[in-house]
């Protein structure tokens, strides 16, 4: 069984919303050992426009987009940060960065190629938001994509050039083929949609729906639960 998730590297509730369903999958697999789920990254630049980075601080930014006070913003993120912490996750909203992602879902995209993909995943996100690294940075980008184990020549080529950048378009493009108007989102086996960092509980009604239409097919494609916490491409949700 395949799961392709959509996400952006700077989304905090795809970084939760993954945590949720690798707890789904680890009593899945106590179920079913014998099957083999893989799980694909796909890209989405929830600001394909954003700049490389920013003298503004995230509350700063954050305050001009929602027009709110800068103290309203910090709570906002320091709610976000009680939601990682819940999850064993922890967010330096303080020192965490603004930037443009494209360059990143390209390591990424290299990364999935070469059998890395979840480690890219991982690591990009923690660069962000706890170790507050800029991700438009190739300095900061080679130390992650050969930290993960990649050909150090692999990872100068791709960022010297514009390699992977058809494949992150094309993934954007899919993505919104299929409606999607926020990340996280899932879809299991190719036919089953799981919006949003969605419980555990749902993650796991998933699973087992999909595993039980791909063991007895006749069923058309469908949905699981209602839209959960996400981000889309003008706000995440607080």
């Amino acid at each position: 069984m395949r799961i392709d998730i959509w996400s952006d590297v700077v989304c905090p509730f795809c970084w939760i919303g993954k945590r949720h369903l690798e707890a789904a999958l680890d009593g899945f697999r106590d179920e079913h050992p014998d099957a083999e789920v893989e799980v694909v990254w796909r890209a989405y630049e929830l600001d394909p426009q954003a700049p490389a980075s920013t003298d503004e601080s995230n509350s700063e930014r954050l305050a001009a987009k929602y027009g709110m006070h800068v103290a309203e913003a910090d709570a906002m993120q320091e709610q976000i940060a009680e939601r990682f912490r819940a999850v064993g996750l922890e967010f330096d909203w303080r020192a965490a960065r603004a930037t443009n992602t494209h360059d990143a879902h390209r390591l990424a995209a290299l990364a999935t190629a070469r059998d890395r993909g979840d480690a890219a995943d991982e690591a990009l996100k923690r660069a962000h938001f706890t170790d507050g690294e800029l991700l438009s940075d190739p300095a900061v980008l080679s130390r992650i994509g050969t930290g993960i184990g990649l050909p150090a020549a692999e990872v100068d080529a791709l960022l010297a050039g514009d390699t992977y950048s058809d494949a992150v378009r094309r993934d954007q493009a899919e993505a919104r083929a299929l409606g999607v108007t926020g990340v996280p989102f899932f879809v299991l086996d190719g036919r089953l949609a799981v919006s949003g960092a969605q419980p555990t509980d749902l993650f796991r009604r998933a699973l087992e729906r999909a595993w039980r239409e791909r063991t007895e097919p006749g069923d058309s494609p469908g949905r699981e639960g209602d839209d959960g916490e996400a981000c889309s491409d003008d706000s995440c949700s607080v």
